[in-house]
């Protein structure tokens, strides 16, 4: 019997701190137990590289959106080519999108996160695709956003890199969305984190690396990448008391389900 691969539901292997040694790092990935990867957009300059990675790997798919820190240099052309983008075939959901309060501390400046959030929202209803969606200090107005829009005909979707407490993960979960869950569950000061991952079914986990970023202990500060996913499997199945394999086979059943990719 073939054992369980990891699926990585939200990396940036686009990102520049890969430049390096991308072909290497990506070829590694099946020796290193990881089956699938999700390479989520994030930046306007970086859509043509996104695409680029996604076609020359057959295991790499993609999710094409804007970060809620680059809402300001959107445009209707941007958003035309987001569109344009998502109906490509190994194009699987809408992200990474959102909004983030923790650097743009003005109201002028939510108010355009918000219209760019609800915009790249209204792609992913009229494209039939799932949403993967960034929320940093700005858990109410995420909240009411998305709330919103499931009443209306979503297609299901991640809070990526969850942060919050076990009220909002209920919330979310309650809409029948997944919880992207990653390096930070191993941390030991993570507590509310841990609490929403025990609390959590595993049947709304999906693993995700966010890397470059967030390495899990014991590499945290260092550069991240799926090859790291065995030690937040780990982390989530000491918490939940399961075996590793059961968090790895489920997530990867999750991801599959939640985004049409068949093994």
């Amino acid at each position: 019997m073939n054992r369980p691969m990891i699926f990585d539901t939200h990396a940036h292997y686009d990102d520049e701190a890969f430049d390096p040694d991308r072909e290497e790092l990506l070829s590694s990935m099946k020796a290193g137990g990881i089956g699938t990867i999700v390479n989520v957009g994030a930046s306007i300059e970086g859509l043509g590289k996104l695409v680029e990675i996604v076609e020359k790997y057959p295991f790499v798919y993609g999710a094409v959106g804007i970060h809620p820190d680059d809402a300001p240099k959107m445009t209707e052309e941007t958003l035309k080519e987001i569109r344009r983008i998502s109906r490509m075939d190994k194009m699987k959901a809408i992200g990474e999108i959102g909004l983030d309060y923790y650097w743009h501390k003005e109201d002028g400046e939510h108010e355009v996160q918000k219209k760019m959030f609800c915009s790249q929202m209204d792609i992913a209803r009229e494209e039939k695709l799932p949403f993967m969606i960034h929320s940093r200090e700005a858990a109410k107005d995420t909240l009411d956003i998305v709330k919103e829009y499931m009443r209306d005909g979503m297609y299901g979707g991640i809070i990526h890199c969850f942060s919050y407490g076990k009220e909002m993960a209920r919330e979310y979960l309650g809409m029948g969305l997944y919880l992207g869950i990653g390096g930070v569950a191993t941390f030991k000061n993570a507590r509310k984190l841990k609490e929403v991952v025990e609390y959590a079914p595993l049947s709304q986990i999906v693993l995700e690396t966010d890397c470059p970023y967030l390495s899990p202990e014991p590499n945290r500060g260092k550069r991240n990448s799926s090859l790291n996913l065995p030690y937040v499997a780990r982390a989530i199945a000491e918490i939940k008391g399961i075996t590793t394999e059961e968090v790895i086979e489920t997530t990867e059943k999750n991801a599959r389900e939640l985004l049409g990719i068949s093994l």
